[in-house]
Parts: C-alpha cells; sequence; structure tokens
C-alpha cells in the first residue's frame, strides 16, 4: 500500500485528480459534545443559549463556514466548489451535543475532509461559546460516518 500525498521521491505532494472523472461525490461525518452537568441547565427548547448568543445555530455556521475553507487548512486538500453542506446538532438523551456534517458536489475529489472539519469546527464553536460557563467540556468522537462516488464507498452508520 502506497501513501497518495508521497511523491516516488517521498516528497509530500497534492493528488494529481486531473485524470480521474467527475462524479457525485458525498460525505458524513459526525462529532460529539460532552457537556458537564453545570452547563446542561442552560438549555432552553433544545438550544444552548449563553450570553454570547445561542450556541447551535452559530455552530452550524461555523461548521459550514469551515467546511468550505478546509482547503486552506489542510495542505493538500484541494479547492472544490461545495454544492451543498448541511449541519445538524441535535441534544441526545444524556444532554450532550450530537453534531453531523453531509458535504456534497460533482467534482473528481471527495468531500470527506470538509465533512470531518466542518462537524470539528462545529464541535470547537460550541466549546468556545461555553467555556465561560465550564471548561470541562468534552469533544470526543469525530469521524467519517459514510462517503459515496470515487473508487468506493463506506458507510459506517
Amino acid at each position: 500500500m502506497s501513501l497518495t500525498h508521497i511523491d516516488q521521491e517521498n516528497n509530500p505532494t497534492m493528488v494529481d485528480v486531473s485524470g480521474k472523472n467527475i462524479t457525485k461525490r458525498t460525505a458524513v461525518a459526525t462529532s460529539t459534545v460532552i457537556f458537564p452537568e453545570e452547563i446542561k441547565h442552560y438549555f432552553k427548547d433544545k438550544e444552548l443559549i449563553t450570553k454570547k448568543g445561542p450556541v447551535y445555530h452559530t455552530a452550524i455556521i461555523a461548521g459550514v463556514m469551515a467546511a468550505k475553507k478546509t482547503h486552506e487548512l489542510i495542505p493538500f486538500c484541494h479547492p472544490i466548489a461545495i454544492e451543498n453542506c448541511k449541519i445538524t446538532i441535535n441534544t441526545n438523551s444524556q444532554g450532550n451535543a450530537e453534531i453531523v456534517c453531509s458535504v456534497s458536489l460533482h467534482h473528481k475529489t471527495g468531500v470527506e475532509m470538509e465533512a470531518l472539519t466542518g462537524a470539528s469546527v462545529a464541535a470547537l464553536t460550541i466549546y468556545d461559546m461555553c467555556k465561560a460557563l465550564s471548561h470541562n467540556i468534552e469533544i470526543t468522537t469525530t469521524k467519517l460516518l459514510s462517503k459515496t462516488g470515487g473508487k468506493s464507498d463506506i458507510n459506517q452508520t
């Protein structure tokens, strides 16, 4: 098995996608934010409100913005025109935030990193907006759930 981002001289390189076919590519990633008990009483109608504003709504906006800028953050990601990015944040039965980021486009390269970046930055935004309430917030289980298009499909849901 060879690494795709290493050339024949063992130098880091961007993957050449010029010979690939344009197909519909999708990816779904998730991240979980575990809240300590002292934060859970700030929820109002399934939305977390702090002095900084509506936490989940702000995290959704930040996650979408991050997904669109993934190529600026991850060195060998291709700049791509995302056609759709949707982030949902729900509070699970334990009172923690479950973030799901879905990304899609028609292109020669996939969007796994964009989905992972969107979910991760949404989680980091929740942390940032709640850290004045407690630093005992934990971000866990950031992972790819599925991807379609390209050489292979993955479904880990």
